[in-house]
């Protein structure tokens, strides 16, 4: 075999795919550059012309999961606005508190973020925010994969449409193509028809997808009924944003009529389970989207309305609340539950066939977790224990683009002492909510 830049041995790799997960003890995986180009059993491939060999007794290989909605900056907000209505958290805390945000916290803020979602497997993460050009620059020193939308209201149009646009002329494609750019309008709630209207075109000019908010709450959509005539989805689709790649967040409450719909588009939905439970928002009909053939994958959400950007916690709760929702425990079986975190949340973002696998021809996104916890042994059922007991402090190494970004829970990429240092200096001026300013006023 060719030169190998990284070899690892001994590995069981778990490689969820749509139907069922391949399970496959004591194999090697080789990756050269970005790329995976063998899984053999161990012993088929000569660690003598590996570069770099890391050994795997013990632990599972795995895709790295895929975080598909966050705000990563707002991890300096964690805890900030607890129990209390949506009403509430958007205008007397998120949105007061972001009027104080400079783009020297966001960056911090987003390696904060960026070191969170290393730590517990993340790979790839749909970023939603402001001051994205240093979302991105923390992104790319972090070494992540990011899909990234700078958020738009419309209260300046042109404004907006053309920084977003330059935005991407900046970072479609940079840092070794690992940065990728969507538009962000925030919401049909917060847009106006004429400016989603806007962002639907400008979207078809730039060959590029829009990330957005729908449908969190019954309240949203019955204002917008009132409104429009149109339940919120309905609204995206007389805007024309179905035309182009379209990442809609939570979708709680979308209608069979909406779910029709956007099975008929290129929509995906990012399922935010724990957001939804902690702001009693409702429960997305994950199941009834997916068997409508609509992907679904998982989203944390921002650390300010759900407290962690923990991958595995969001999956084990949108397969254990689909169970609660339809009192059935045979909904979102174990098989299904990796797929959303992982080759689901690829096809969402368009990345079929390059992410979300372990097999030759993908890129090296992966990661090893250690399976010698007490609370995850005996071990009987590995899909099991990956769904209902694993915690993100099991994940051991992480690999990005054939990159190793953490071995054996060492940061390899990121200086974590300075960015906790940075973050807790910030955090005390950003809660004051000083000058009665907001980004934006939440009102149905």
């Amino acid at each position: 075999m060719e030169t190998m830049d990284l070899l690892l041995r001994g590995v069981t790799v778990v490689d969820p795919g749509p139907d069922r997960v391949v399970v496959r003890p004591g194999c090697d995986i080789a990756i050269r550059g970005p790329t995976i180009v063998a899984v053999e059993p161990t012993g088929h491939l000569d660690p003598a012309v590996a570069r770099r060999v890391l050994e795997g007794a013990g632990m599972v290989a795995m895709p790295g999961l895929i975080n598909l909605h966050a705000h990563a900056a707002m991890v300096l907000f964690r805890g900030t606005a607890e129990d209390v209505p949506l009403e509430e958290w958007f205008n007397n805390y998120i949105w007061a508190m972001e009027a104080s945000l400079t783009p020297e916290d966001i960056y911090w803020g987003a390696l904060l973020a960026a070191v969170e979602m290393i730590e517990g497997g993340i790979t790839t993460v749909a970023d939603h925010y402001f001051e994205m050009d240093r979302v991105a620059q923390a992104f790319a020193e972090a070494g992540l994969r990011a899909h990234l939308a700078w958020t738009m209201f419309g209260q300046q149009p042109a404004e907006e449409l053309e920084r977003a646009a330059g935005f991407a002329a900046r970072w479609h494609g940079a840092a070794e193509g690992r940065i990728r750019v969507w538009l962000g309008p925030h919401a049909p709630y917060t847009c106006s028809l004429d400016f989603l209207q806007a962002v639907a075109r400008e979207a078809r000019r730039l060959g590029l997808g829009c990330h957005i908010h729908v449908a969190e709450t019954a309240e949203q959509v019955t204002a917008s009924r009132q409104r429009h005539g149109l339940t919120p989805i309905q609204v995206l689709e007389r805007a024309g944003l179905m035309a182009q790649p379209l990442l809609c967040a939570h979708a709680a409450h979308v209608t069979p009529q909406d779910i029709v719909l956007m099975a008929a588009h290129r929509v995906g939905v990012a399922h935010c389970p724990k957001t939804f439970l902690k702001l009693a928002a409702g429960i997305a009909p994950v199941v009834a989207m997916r068997e409508a053939g609509i992907p679904v994958g998982l989203g944390t959400d921002g650390a300010a309305s759900n407290n962690t950007l923990d991958l595995w916690e969001q999956m084990r709760l949108a397969a254990l609340l689909q169970k609660h929702e339809r009192r059935d425990a045979r909904a979102l079986p174990l098989h299904e539950a990796l797929w959303m975190a992982t080759g689901e949340g690829a096809r969402v973002l368009g990345e079929e066939g390059r992410l979300g696998r372990l097999q030759p021809g993908y890129l090296a996104d992966l990661i090893l977790i250690r399976l010698d916890g007490a609370h995850v042994q005996p071990l009987h059922r590995l899909e099991a224990a990956l769904v209902y007991a694993v915690r993100a402090s099991d994940v051991d190494t992480v690999i990005v683009n054939g990159r190793v970004v953490m071995a054996h829970r060492q940061l390899l990429t990121v200086d974590k002492e300075e960015i906790l240092r940075q973050a807790r200096e910030r955090a005390g001026r950003l809660a004051q909510r000083a000058g009665g300013r907001r980004v934006q006023t939440y009102s149905l």
